[in-house]
């Protein structure tokens, strides 16, 4: 069996201290250690299983244990915060390529209806939804957020700019912006153009009906590796949660682990 949900100490001493803490005084049994309730949502997370399919044998406790602990963590933030650490550390090792970033979108399979699960519009009218992406010219994940499948990318596209927080790491101020933005036809707006260039980004979009820029596919291919990356997660090919922010801690939670392994890679 696959040990990729195990999670190692030094990761653990990163993620731990934002844990928010338990009450002193909870009624009921002593809780499972936080961490092995982490190493259960990360098997589900990897191998894309059932919560009532967790085996209890691991000693992850229950998966209605993890699943309360994954939406007690999503609550506060403990993903998006950990994801924020690690671009600071990659920025503060140079590695976060502030030359350009890339941003696009992918459709997944939603098998349970839920909160923006709409008829796909590449699947047949099945229900669905869609990862929207922007990433660094490394292609590490910067910001991700999920929508209906028949929302068209360019609706959330000025969201993929301005929702995530400034980068650190740095001296000086932390930084956000990036020099060009690439992306496909999807995103061919006047409006967008206009508002990239208002926050310092100059867009690298081809427009309709016209051929391509030379060269913007082999640019643009990190951020179809980044989705490959993120779908190889089975519990994120295809999306089970009905409720929107378990899915999207999942999301945070991949994140998490793909800038952990860029930053582990590149200083080792």
């Amino acid at each position: 069996m696959s040990k990729a949900w195990v999670i190692g100490d030094e990761l653990w001493k990163l993620i731990e201290p934002v844990l928010p803490p338990w009450p002193a005084k909870s009624p009921g049994p002593r809780p499972v250690p936080d961490r092995l309730c982490l190493q259960g949502i990360l098997f589900v997370l990897h191998t894309g299983i059932g919560w009532e399919d967790l085996p209890q044998e691991l000693g992850f406790g229950s998966g209605m244990t993890c699943w309360r602990r994954l939406q007690r963590w999503t609550e506060a933030g403990v993903f998006d915060q950990v994801h924020r650490i690690l671009l600071a550390k990659l920025n503060a090792a140079n590695r976060i390529d502030w030359s350009r970033a890339a941003m696009d979108a992918s459709h997944i399979d939603a098998k349970k209806r839920g909160c923006r699960d709409r008829p796909s519009p590449v699947n047949r009218g099945k229900p669905g939804s869609k990862h929207h992406l922007i990433c660094d010219g490394n292609g590490t994940p910067i910001y991700v957020l999920t929508s209906g499948a028949n929302v068209p990318d360019i609706k959330r596209a000025l969201d993929l700019l301005d929702c995530y927080p400034p980068i650190a790491g740095r001296p000086g101020r932390p930084r956000r912006r990036f020099a060009t933005l690439l992306a496909d036809k999807a995103y061919s707006s006047a409006a967008f153009r206009q508002a990239c260039r208002e926050r310092g980004t100059e867009p690298i979009i081809p427009r309709p009906k016209t051929p391509g820029i030379k060269g913007l596919g082999r640019l643009r291919y990190v951020v179809e590796q980044t989705f490959a990356l993120l779908h190889q997660f089975r519990r994120l090919a295809v999306r089970w949660e009905r409720r929107l922010d378990i899915h999207d801690g999942f999301v945070s939670l991949a994140c998490v682990l793909i800038c952990w392994r860029r930053l582990i890679n590149w200083t080792h």
